[in-house]
């Protein structure tokens, strides 16, 4: 593989997607991009960048952002985020939207579902708390292959034996042959739409809560700062960021802190306003399905009409 090809390909990425790949990551693109070469019968991969550059062919260039995307990805991944969001950051949510009695919650990169479907269980679980209330959960991803794999919701025995236990598989999922697929009362709890986190936020509304987990590690450092401070002027004053064990707010600004007690999450930074402290916001967005148990009753979708749209870019 030429260097220049390479250096272009990556810069192409990077402009597009905000994806940062060195030359740790040649065999990425050996592995993703040169089949697509092979298979449009192109010169090398000098020729794709040619294409790419040129904006020739927009479903190509579609192709080639997805195939790069990482998407490792499972259930209830590194467990504490997901721990720290049913004990501490809902529990203290519900206490302050008392009379909104509205939570909005926004999953990003969402890759295959798994995350998203993660959260939802644990809002099911905890909807006794919330007896009538509209919980909206919107999970978004910048690869429409993954979330087509979301929608669906069916998973391989190796991918719900990832984090999954056997308590939630029995109770969420219906063996089909040789996979799992997630009951449509689940299904219906997540709003799954394409979004590139480039892009600009405005038209989703405001959360009460943001995962973003395992994604900004591959942005630079002004994209990184870039995207926080946009996902600031959506999440609420005492809403809460999640971000990946090893993704960190110093030095992007000052936006977001780490919660000083916790640890797990991240608050706004410079507002005045703790986690869950009670204040008046408004609710943004359009009424999302109310939280009930699964088994008392089933969860019919939000219009797609109706909802904010949301997405996530797929870097997992």
């Amino acid at each position: 593989m030429q260097q220049q090809s390479f250096d272009a390909l990556c810069a192409y990425l990077k402009r597009t997607s905000g994806l940062i790949l060195d030359q740790s990551k040649q065999y990425l693109i050996e592995s993703r991009v040169l089949p697509i070469v092979k298979r449009e019968k192109l010169g090398g991969l000098a020729d794709l960048v040619l294409i790419l550059e040129r904006g020739q062919n927009q479903s190509l260039a579609k192709e080639v952002v997805e195939a790069m995307t990482i998407n490792e990805t499972y259930f209830f991944r590194d467990r504490n985020p997901f721990d720290k969001f049913r004990d501490v950051v809902l529990p203290k949510l519900i206490s302050a939207r008392q009379s909104e009695r509205s939570i909005r919650v926004w999953c990003a990169a969402a890759s295959t579902g798994q995350e998203p479907y993660s959260l939802a269980m644990i809002l099911d679980e905890m909807a006794h708390k919330m007896p009538g209330w509209r919980v909206e959960l919107v999970a978004t991803d910048l690869a429409e292959p993954q979330l087509t794999k979301a929608r669906a919701a069916v998973y391989t025995q190796f991918e719900v034996q990832r984090g999954l236990s056997t308590a939630h598989l029995l109770r969420y999922f219906t063996q089909q042959g040789d996979t799992w697929q997630a009951i449509d009362a689940l299904r219906s709890k997540v709003q799954f739409r394409q979004l590139n986190l480039l892009s600009d936020y405005a038209s989703l509304g405001r959360f009460d809560v943001i995962f973003c987990r395992n994604v900004l590690i591959y942005f630079d450092v002004a994209t990184k700062s870039d995207i926080l401070k946009r996902m600031a002027r959506i999440l609420a004053p005492d809403g809460a960021l999640f971000l990946g064990a090893s993704e960190s707010v110093i030095g992007l600004g000052t936006d977001f802190a780490p919660d000083t007690e916790h640890r797990a999450f991240h608050t706004r930074g410079g507002v005045g306003a703790a986690l869950g402290q009670p204040i008046k916001t408004p609710v943004i967005g359009t009424a999302a399905a109310p939280v009930g148990g699964l088994a008392a009753r089933p969860i019919l979708p939000t219009p797609a009409a109706q909802s904010p749209l949301g997405s996530r870019i797929a870097t997992r």
